[in-house]
């Protein structure tokens, strides 16, 4: 009787050994056989699975998708497997290259303790970082008559700083996208600049003095000046280096010209602008300095010039670190700003 064999139990289709076709196909699909010789699993120690199962493994998964011959599942790689490892490299490296860009200077700090130390030159004349930093405590906690406080001449050199670069950096940007995008805007433009860019800072003390007085106006506009010209002759020569066939194909994508500057030749020199922006930033600390020379009574500046007239190295040497501290700070902002900005970039030691 068919109901006393094991058989007797499935469909037909099955019962032979074979899958059935879906219903509603309108072509019969091959009968696949299913094998019942030993495999793999015998080759293992394992008896091979009987007909009975082979059919009930079939019949209990119809839907299942099979893997063409020839044709292997891919595995999940460590990409797959752990995305957060790979996007934190990067930030570990740069944490690492922060840490590694204070060695150098340590390195300088230290050399310079063991030489005023040593006696090899006289601590008059090169006092060691622990008087410095002695000296840089007794002006932060007393205000002295003579040089006032610390903090108080940083707040001053900062205001300075911030609005002279702010207006020299303004003014050398719109002045640089003007020369950079026309031919009229480079014979207007660049003459000037390329005049003034040879004028000496201190060479103009005297004018800016008859001109615009001894106050706050003529240490602003001399900033201003040092900051405007790094910053032009790199947005100039950004603009300029940008490939024509970028600005040919979004013309031909039916960019108007506005859009044109804004999609394609500006992003395409943003890597040079912010290259003058350090460097505007780093001449406006050297141009603070010849500034406060204009008959200051408070900032860094000042402090240089009562330590000279009261012959305190000291105090002079703890301006000056204070103007590097302040420049390796500004200069950190506009480096994280190019990270911020330019993320799309990779350079050469990115990898």
């Amino acid at each position: 009787m068919p109901g006393n064999t094991p058989t007797g139990l499935l469909p037909t289709g099955l019962a032979r050994g074979t899958t059935p076709a879906p219903e509603g196909s309108n072509s019969e699909a091959p009968e696949t056989e299913v094998s019942t010789t030993p495999g793999a699993a015998g080759q293992n120690g394992r008896a091979s699975a009987p007909h009975l199962s082979s059919a009930s493994h079939l019949s209990s998964a119809p839907h299942q998708s099979m893997t063409p011959p020839g044709r292997a599942e891919s595995a999940p790689g460590p990409a797959d497997t752990a995305p957060g490892a790979r996007r934190g490299k990067p930030a570990a490296r740069r944490r690492n290259r922060t840490w590694f860009r204070i060695i150098s200077p340590l390195v300088v700090l230290v050399g310079w303790q063991l030489v005023s130390m040593s006696g090899l030159i006289s601590q008059q004349k090169l006092p060691p970082p622990s008087t410095v930093l002695h000296t840089a405590i007794t002006l932060i906690t007393t205000s002295n008559a003579a040089y006032g406080t610390l903090q108080g001449a940083m707040l001053v050199s900062l205001e300075r700083v911030a609005i002279g670069f702010v207006v020299g950096g303004a003014a050398g940007l719109v002045l640089g996208v003007v020369a950079g995008l026309s031919r009229l805007g480079e014979n207007s433009v660049d003459p000037l600049m390329q005049m003034l860019r040879t004028l000496p800072l201190f060479g103009l003390i005297p004018v800016f003095i008859v001109w615009f007085g001894i106050g706050q106006l003529p240490k602003i506009l001399l900033i201003a000046l040092g900051a405007s010209i790094p910053l032009y002759l790199n947005t100039f020569s950004g603009i300029r280096n940008v490939d024509a066939k970028l600005a040919e194909a979004g013309q031909s994508l039916g960019l108007r010209r506005g859009e044109t500057i804004r999609h394609i030749i500006l992003p395409g020199a943003l890597p040079q602008i912010l290259v003058g922006l350090r460097q505007s930033l780093g001449i406006a600390w050297l141009a603070l300095v010849v500034a406060e020379q204009i008959n200051a009574n408070a900032g860094l500046g000042y402090i240089i010039n009562q330590g000279q007239a009261f012959l305190n190295n000291s105090v002079i040497f703890v301006a000056l670190l204070v103007y590097c501290v302040l420049g390796l700070l500004t200069d950190a902002l506009v480096r994280l700003l190019e990270r911020r900005a330019l993320a799309w970039r990779h350079g050469l030691l990115d990898h």
